[in-house]
């Protein structure tokens, strides 16, 4: 067995003090390196709150959540941010660029944050993050003159920057035409096969779904179904 990325035991999340709902009912869960797993299920059913706590942005109201076997019980509002830094790579359906920068500004955005500078051992990475993605020669466009495909390669670029172990992306194709959706997922598909990173997508997409190895369904905050996909 690979190990667990992401490993969830009794895991729930309720809202409110005097009136509490209760959103995510315990969820058990595992993600192994490597895996491309979709995430589906009606709105309201809490996939935006569980992609909330696997992205260490918020925590589970009770339940066990290992990140790379780190019980993230254990960590500050400090560890959890360095954590999420190293481990977690997100990728939006709007893609949360900045305009007035370049392609590769926005790609180095992330090491530039963490490291409180700018070198070029970043650009160098950025560069080759936009050639993984067939941008290389747009590197220095201001990304509003790029089209939405294009800014999503950049946003994808960002995300993974890192080599983080895991990606979260949210209806990652939802803004797209299907030939631009299809185009970025088989991107996303690539990196997860050539860096065994493991993927978790959120989609209201049967098809996208069915490209997955997994799809995991959520409904009223619990899971009814997690099943393998055959190709």
């Amino acid at each position: 067995m690979t190990d667990a990325v992401l490993d969830l035991q009794g895991v729930t999340k309720d809202f409110g003090d005097e009136v509490v709902t209760h959103v995510l009912k315990g969820i058990d869960l595992r993600i192994e390196a490597g895996e491309l797993t979709a995430l589906v299920g009606p709105s309201g059913s809490g996939k935006s709150t569980l992609l909330n706590l696997l992205g260490l942005l918020d925590r589970p109201t009770s339940g066990v959540l290992r990140v790379l076997g780190r019980d993230i019980a254990a960590l500050d509002d400090t560890g959890l941010t360095e954590l999420r830094g190293r481990s977690i790579g997100f990728v939006f359906q709007f893609h949360h660029l900045l305009p007035a920068l370049s392609a590769i500004q926005n790609v180095m955005l992330p090491l530039s944050i963490a490291q409180g500078r700018t070198t070029a051992e970043h650009r160098a990475l950025a560069l080759e993050g936009l050639r993984e993605v067939g941008l290389a020669e747009r590197a220095d466009e201001r990304t509003m003159r790029l089209s939405g495909g294009q800014q999503q390669r950049v946003a994808i670029a960002r995300a993974l920057i890192g080599r983080p172990p895991l990606v979260l992306a949210d209806e990652p194709t939802g803004n797209l035409d299907t030939a631009t959706a299809d185009e970025v997922f088989e991107l996303l598909r690539g990196f997860n096969r050539r860096a065994k990173m493991a993927f978790l997508i959120v989609t209201h997409s049967p098809e996208l779904a069915a490209r997955c190895d997994r799809i995991v369904t959520l409904v009223d905050g619990r899971i009814v179904e997690d099943r393998a996909v055959r190709h």
